[in-house]
């Protein structure tokens, strides 16, 4: 028994005391690492820097150096734009209205001629829907009639019976009171059977 008793005494743990030290000593006597330095402008130093809050300085999102006023640069062809028609056009001329003119005398004298290439052109004229001259050959001369005018509103037609050798039907038209003044001119441009209107208003007498 006393055998025993001294194995297990011998089985008892013996307590060792335990250091806990730092991993990583900090070293107070180290100068400190310089690392790169942080450059940060000084609005204070900087004399270019405007300061005062009273002068507004609007934001500029683009550089204006580059900026060009609208339409620099283009080119535009003078030749565009209207253009009259000329001799020879293929286009259809429909109706026109001439205007209108006043007169106190008892008539007027209603003269016209192809005022562009003589080329055969004919009218025939209305006056207030009735014919008075059936067919007038345009030449480079004026020819016409003279036609009594109406208390009121008198409307002149000039109806294209052809465009001749060369479209369109063409013609400057004259007007002269009975006092022989002109008192109107104006031209046409005509396809076959159109017709320019003229009004002439006679004043009650």
């Amino acid at each position: 028994m006393l055998c025993s008793s001294t194995i297990a005494q011998t089985d008892i743990p013996v307590q060792k005391e335990l250091k806990i030290e730092a991993a990583n000593k900090i070293d107070d006597t180290k100068k400190p690492q310089e690392g790169t330095s942080l450059n940060i402008p000084s609005v204070v130093d900087n004399p270019e820097t405007n300061l005062n809050m009273t002068t507004r300085n609007p934001v500029k999102m683009v550089d204006d150096r580059n900026l060009v006023q609208a339409g620099y640069g283009m080119k535009i062809d003078p030749k565009a734009g209207p253009r009259e028609p000329k001799e020879g056009s293929k286009q259809h001329f429909a109706d026109m209205y001439l205007g209108d003119v006043k007169s106190s005398g008892k008539f007027v004298g209603i003269v016209c001629r192809d005022h562009e290439y003589v080329d055969g052109d004919r009218v025939k004229i209305y006056l207030n829907d009735k014919v008075v001259d059936p067919n007038i050959l345009l030449t480079g001369s004026f020819k016409g009639i003279n036609l009594d005018l109406e208390p009121g509103f008198n409307r002149i037609d000039f109806e294209a019976l052809n465009v001749g050798s060369s479209a369109p039907n063409t013609a400057q038209v004259d007007v002269y009171d009975d006092q022989g003044k002109l008192i109107y001119s104006n031209k046409w441009l005509l396809s076959t059977g159109s017709k320019a209107t003229l009004i002439i208003t006679k004043d009650s007498e």
